[in-house]
């Protein structure tokens, strides 16, 4: 039986880019911390929208764009939004 092709989607790769883009660069400032408490909360308040970030991409490379993808994007995007107004990096 034939593989079904994943439905791809331009715009919601460029999301997901993006995404990765943020989270590169907000993990980079956590690393760049020199107090190590302060560093691990962050780091520990900041894993689950990396957690988030990584179902989202996953989703995509397995099934492409679905019905899901808007529900993911859309929980990494309100989790992202709530770290950086918790705390300031």
């Amino acid at each position: 039986m034939a593989k079904k092709r994943r439905k791809l989607n331009k715009d919601y790769e460029k999301k997901i880019y993006s995404s990765k883009k943020n989270v590169e660069l907000v993990l980079a400032k956590i690393y760049d911390i020199d107090d190590e408490e302060i560093q691990k909360e962050y780091m520990s308040a900041f894993n689950g929208v990396v957690y988030l970030f990584d179902q989202l991409k996953e989703n995509y490379e397995l099934h492409g764009f679905s019905d899901n993808s808007k529900e993911l994007l859309n929980n990494y995007e309100n989790a992202f939004n709530l770290f950086e107004s918790e705390f300031e990096i």
